[in-house]
């Protein structure tokens, strides 16, 4: 089995098992969360295909299976099923468990900052591909959320991504070396910062905060935008 086949099986298999829990039941909503997965991959596919191609970001065939798709390897395919499964997990758990939105009255405002920041840094680092797209994807995605589409979940998705972190940057460290004997992934520094968190790009926790984004604003479409108890 290869190492970054087995990093998703290990990243997987709590939240899949989980998901059968009497409060949070996630696997009733699995309708609305398959077709999220897919529409998230309808934008990270080609993006993550257009990169690999040009040397912007590799991967390790020590570590790989060997089969292959549009450049890919088959465990990359599976990473962005399994991230969003487990992210989006993490949010409905938080939204049985704690109910209340505590960061909702702050939503807005951190939107903002996060605006504000993104873009300035995408374009000022426009010359490197991924600081630049990793950074003004999520820009747009934050702003189209909270200003043109103004869901009512914001708060909820900022809480849980800040949690979300944690799990998130322990299997991008696997994948970027940490723990391991050479990394599974390989990003070409005169594309981003050559800022790390360990062994972390520091684009890699925008890029998780843009897929997670997505997969949660599809998710909570399709479930037709029903606002949970905020009490």
């Amino acid at each position: 089995m290869s190492t970054y086949l087995l990093v998703n099986i290990l990243a997987f298999s709590i939240p899949f098992v989980l998901s059968f829990d009497k409060k949070v039941h996630f696997y009733t909503q699995w309708k609305y969360l398959f077709p999220s997965f897919f529409l998230t991959m309808l934008l990270f596919i080609p993006w993550d295909v257009f990169f690999t191609v040009h040397g912007i970001w590799g991967f390790n065939e020590l570590h790989l299976s060997g089969i292959y798709l549009f450049h890919l390897p088959l465990e990359e395919w599976l990473f962005f099923i399994v991230v969003p499964y487990a992210s989006v997990f993490t949010y409905e758990v938080f939204i049985a468990y704690l109910q209340r939105d505590y960061l909702e009255k702050y939503s807005k405002k951190i939107s903002m900052i996060l605006i504000i920041v993104l873009l300035a840094g995408g374009i000022y680092y426009f010359h490197k591909a991924y600081t630049a797209s990793a950074f003004l994807l999520a820009a747009l995605a934050v702003f189209l959320n909270q200003f043109v589409f103004k869901v009512k979940f914001m708060g909820r998705f900022y809480f849980a991504y800040l949690v979300i972190l944690i799990p998130f940057l322990l299997v991008n460290g696997v994948l970027t070396g940490s723990f391991i004997h050479q990394e599974i992934v390989w990003y070409n520094n005169a594309e981003n910062l050559a800022l790390r968190i360990g062994t972390i790009p520091v684009e890699d926790s925008v890029y998780g905060l843009l897929l997670i984004l997505m997969n949660v604003s599809f998710y909570e479409y399709f479930r037709g935008g029903k606002i949970r108890n905020s009490a």
